[in-house]
């Protein structure tokens, strides 16, 4: 254990990982410059199959082209809500995005020519996908220990969004990101707290050996084990 962090550096890692939240209410405002560069470093540094980095990110400042991306984006929420049938109206009422509540806006991307990129790839192209998701985490975490909210926004049509963007043939958009100030952090996540979901107990998510083989790992009494998790 004598590469760990010490106590306090290990706390703040697992606060950032437990109270990140994917925030849908902005206040405006605006995010520095350098901490901009520094958020941005933070995903790069990401982990990446075959260091590949398939990250693109693309930061949109211009109100039109927000307005033009946030229609996009109402018009798949509604057709979302259709497919969703008897939970229609109550997915019309959550708020799933702040494209224009937001002091940043940025989209990612999967670059181009990742048919290239066969190390790690070969049997699992996904890990493109995969790759770019660690670096959206990673940039995640980093702006809740700065006191930025971030919400991921995976409602659109990507190829809307790609001629909107001028992307390139191969390109493609997985994430919308809404980052900024805001009023305070979601004591709980805002399906859960809206009673949408729930997080699964992590003792039915891991097996031992097999699918569907319960973990040794777990107590089965939960109330004889410590609640690391603050929701």
């Amino acid at each position: 254990m004598s590469q760990a962090f010490a106590a306090e550096e290990a706390r703040a890692v697992y606060r950032a990982i437990h109270e990140r939240r994917d925030m849908r209410h902005f206040a405006g405002g605006e995010v520095a410059p350098a901490l901009l560069r520094r958020l941005l470093e933070a995903a790069h540094h990401a982990p990446s199959v075959g260091f590949m980095q398939p990250w693109r990110f693309i930061r949109i400042r211009d109100a039109a082209l927000r307005t033009r991306l946030h229609a996009a984006v109402e018009r798949e929420r509604v057709l979302t809500a259709r497919a969703l049938g008897e939970r229609e109206d109550a997915f019309m009422r959550l708020k799933v995005e702040g494209l224009l509540d937001a002091a940043e806006l940025l989209a990612v991307t999967l670059a181009d020519g990742r048919e290239h990129h066969v190390f790690g790839r070969r049997t699992l192209p996904q890990m493109d996908l995969a790759s770019a998701a660690c670096a959206i985490q990673n940039l995640w975490l980093a702006a809740r220990a700065e006191g930025l909210g971030m919400g991921w926004v995976s409602l659109f049509d990507p190829a809307e969004v790609a001629a909107l963007l001028g992307l390139p043939a191969g390109a493609e958009t997985i994430a919308l990101l809404c980052l900024g100030p805001v009023h305070g952090f979601y004591e709980e996540p805002m399906l859960q707290r809206e009673r949408w979901a729930r997080r699964a107990p992590l003792s039915s998510l891991v097996f031992d050996e097999a699918w569907g083989r319960p973990a040794d790992l777990f107590d089965p009494d939960p109330s004889s084990s410590p609640d690391l998790e603050s929701a």
